[in-house]
């Protein structure tokens, strides 16, 4: 009996290292292939896509072990889905991948600054959500459809073998269904190649620098929709996971200046951005990770210093991405993003008063429209629809309701929903 104490204990720590090892793998698995599609789609070469990845793993899995050992809270940092979602419908808006690096550190800039200008903190905070949620969904649409356009033409088998496998898998273990479609896609394509997809393809981790350089039509249609759909669709709902398991006072100005600065430096080897995590963050700081909240810090981690290992294998991820059909790939992204387009149209309509307003920056977004401004300059539909929905707003009075839980953003206290 006297034996039986220590059982515990290594019960208690070996519960948030799992649980930390899981989240990671999840968040990679679910969305490599996306933020690779995203680079690519803004001109990046393979090797830069590659790099951005390894960078972006590196960078993330740093700052979360930094913060969590600092504050002794469960934060995670990730990149931004939503971003990678907006760079694949920014497709033809530049092909100068040095453009789109001087648009990633802008938007860490705006981080930074919003972490260290706790006003801008609170306006962010208090962008009308049937606007934020409309040009989110607007971003997604495109993507989520991609399954359909995969299943059937040239790419019906494969396609239809990954839908399949992500349904059958989705109803057992939901977690596990998009790294699942994962393996499925690498196990057809290698099927469709005859053989081992990533064969003569170097797998060896590389980091590439590209100097940033200034195009205004780029900074404004991909740099400030960057930096606003991360702040709605990551930061915001990343703040709200950590509020709802009891984490009451948040560095929230620690923790943007932090990912802010982090993309700075991170955006010249293809970085595109760092926020908090929202998607993954229920899995780290709730009680699965650990009975104990005080303890939940050790799920991120550990969390972090497995994505510095899954960093190593950002060549051969990017390597299976280029040996995929484009469709394919996108179709992934689409099944990871099925709840985050559910999330967005039901967070755009549930307004009565609005809703007008929000089908019209939907349609606007997701047209996927280019408007030459200034020469040849383009700007893209995500920023049109920001416009667009704020002035139709503005047109029909914004009867802003105080929601509950619309609290203000305190200077050391987190950013509400």
């Amino acid at each position: 009996m006297a034996s039986d104490p220590p059982a515990p204990r290594r019960t208690s720590i070996a519960q948030p290292i799992s649980a930390g090892v899981v989240a990671s793998l999840t968040g990679f698995a679910s969305s490599f292939a996306l933020l690779i599609a995203g680079l690519q789609m803004v001109g990046a070469t393979p090797a830069e896509a590659a790099s951005g990845l390894l960078v972006l793993c590196v960078v993330q899995g740093l700052l979360a072990i930094g913060l969590s050992l600092r504050y002794r809270m469960p934060i995670s940092i990730a990149w931004s889905t939503p971003g990678a979602a907006l760079m694949v419908a920014a497709k033809g808006l530049t092909d100068d991948f040095s453009a789109a690096v001087g648009a990633f550190v802008l938007a860490g800039i705006l981080f930074l600054i919003t972490g260290l200008w706790p006003w801008l903190a609170r306006a962010m905070t208090r962008i009308p959500k049937p606007i934020a949620s409309a040009m989110l969904a607007g971003i997604l649409l495109p993507i989520c459809l991609a399954p359909v356009l995969a299943s059937v033409g040239d790419t019906w088998w494969q396609g239809l073998t990954v839908v399949v496998v992500w349904l059958v898998v989705a109803r057992f273990a939901a977690r596990w269904a998009v790294p699942a479609a994962v393996v499925a896609t690498a196990i057809v394509v290698a099927i469709s190649a005859g053989g081992n997809p990533l064969e003569g393809q170097s797998v060896v981790p590389t980091i590439e620098f590209v100097m940033p350089s200034i195009d205004p039509a780029v900074l404004i249609s991909l740099g400030i929709p960057l930096y606003v759909v991360t702040m709605a669709g990551q930061n915001v709902p990343g703040f709200a996971v950590l509020r709802t398991f009891g984490y009451d006072r948040v560095p929230a100005r620690a923790i943007l200046a932090a990912s802010g600065a982090g993309t700075i430096v991170g955006a010249p080897f293809g970085a595109y951005t760092l926020n908090l995590s929202a998607i993954t963050a229920a899995m780290m700081a709730g009680p699965d990770a650990h009975p104990d909240r005080s303890k939940r810090w050790i799920t991120t981690v550990t969390s972090g210093t497995s994505y510095v290992i899954l960093g190593l294998g950002a060549s051969a991820a990017t390597a299976l991405v280029a040996a995929s059909p484009p469709i394919l790939i996108t179709a992934i992204a689409g099944l990871a993003l099925f709840g985050a387009l559910a999330g967005a149209v039901t967070g755009a309509l549930e307004e009565p008063d609005h809703r007008l307003v929000a089908i019209i920056t939907f349609l606007v977004v997701a047209s996927g429209i280019t408007v030459e401004v200034i020469g040849s300059a383009r700007i893209g539909s995500a920023f049109w629809g920001l416009v667009v929905g704020g002035l139709v707003m503005l047109w029909f009075g914004w009867r802003r309701r105080r929601r509950p839980d619309a609290e203000a953003v305190e200077p050391d206290d987190q950013p509400a929903l």
